[in-house]
C-alpha cells in the first residue's frame, strides 16, 4: 500500500509539473506520513522526471543554513536530484519563460571523484576523500508560487525539494589547501550584493552537508558516485530574478558562477 501511495502521489506531482500549476501541498490521502514515504514519492518522481530532464547528475540538499530553515521553517536538511539536463556551466543564459517561478540561491559545491557506497557511516572528514573539486554555484529552483508557510518537509522531499537546476563556476581541484567553512561568500544580481554568508553556515562544514546526503542516500540503496555534482545549500536566502537580470554567486577562493536571466 505504501508503494502503491508512492507511485500516486509521484504520478500526482508530475502532473502538477508538467501543466505548471501551483505547487500546492499534497492530498491529503496521498501526504507521506513520515520522511521515508517522503523519499519513496521522490524517488517515484525522479523515475518521471527521467525522460524529460535526462539522468540523475548529482544532488541539492536543501535547508542547510540558518537562513533557509527561517525562510521554510524546517529545522533539518533535505535532499533532492539535479539532472542532467539541467546541469548548466558558468556563464549560463536561461530563460525566465521556461520555468513558472524561478528563483536563485547561492552555495558551495563539491564534484565527486569517487563512490560513497553503502557499508561506511561518513563524516566531513571521511567523505572529504571523495571530493575531487570544489566551486560556487547557483542552485535553480522554482517553486511554481508554492505558499512557503505551508510547504512541510516532507512536501518539500517528495517534489524533490523544487530543484530546476545548477550553474556551476569552474572546478578548484586545490580545495584541500583551504578552509571551507572559513570561506566567504555573496550572491549579487545586477552589480548590487543582496545577501552573504560563509561555507560555516552550511551545517557548520560544506563537508558535514555532504556527509548528510551521503548516509541518507545510502540507507535507501541510491549511494552518490564519481562525477556527481553536489550543492550543498545557500548561504543567502532565495532571491527571484526577473528577465534581464544577471545573477552571480561568489565563493571567496573557489570563483563565481554566473546566470544571465532572459
Amino acid at each position: 500500500m505504501a508503494d502503491d501511495k508512492a507511485a500516486r502521489g509521484a504520478h500526482h506531482l508530475h502532473e502538477v509539473y508538467r501543466e505548471r500549476r501551483k505547487l500546492e501541498p499534497l492530498p491529503l490521502e496521498l501526504r507521506p506520513a513520515d520522511l521515508a514515504e517522503a523519499y519513496a514519492m521522490q524517488e517515484r518522481l525522479q523515475a518521471l522526471f527521467h525522460p524529460a530532464r535526462g539522468a540523475i547528475a548529482g544532488y541539492k540538499i536543501a535547508i542547510t543554513t540558518p537562513v533557509m530553515q527561517r525562510l521554510m521553517g524546517i529545522d533539518h536538511p533535505c535532499g533532492g536530484a539535479i539532472f542532467a539536463g539541467m546541469l548548466h556551466p558558468s556563464p549560463a543564459r536561461l530563460s525566465c519563460a521556461a520555468y513558472v517561478n524561478v528563483a536563485v540561491e547561492c552555495e558551495i559545491a563539491v564534484r565527486l571523484g569517487a563512490d560513497l557506497p553503502a557499508g561506511h557511516r561518513y563524516d566531513r572528514h571521511n567523505v572529504a576523500e571523495a571530493v575531487d573539486a570544489c566551486m560556487a554555484a547557483i542552485e535553480i529552483i522554482d517553486d511554481q508560487n508554492a505558499d512557503y508557510r505551508l510547504a512541510t518537509a516532507c512536501d518539500l522531499v517528495a517534489n524533490n525539494a523544487w530543484n530546476a537546476g545548477c550553474v556551476t563556476g569552474p572546478p578548484m581541484t586545490r580545495w584541500r589547501e583551504l578552509d571551507l567553512a572559513k570561506l566567504g561568500g555573496r550572491m549579487l544580481i545586477n552589480g548590487a550584493e543582496v545577501g552573504h554568508g560563509s561555507g560555516a553556515d552550511v551545517l557548520g562544514h560544506p563537508l558535514a552537508a555532504l556527509a548528510w546526503l551521503a548516509n541518507t542516500l545510502a540507507a535507501r540503496g541510491r549511494p552518490l558516485r564519481a562525477g556527481m555534482i553536489v550543492s550543498t545549500g545557500s548561504i543567502v536566502s532565495t532571491k527571484w530574478p526577473k528577465p534581464g537580470d544577471t545573477v552571480i554567486a561568489e565563493i571567496e577562493a573557489l570563483g563565481a558562477a554566473e546566470a544571465r536571466f532572459l
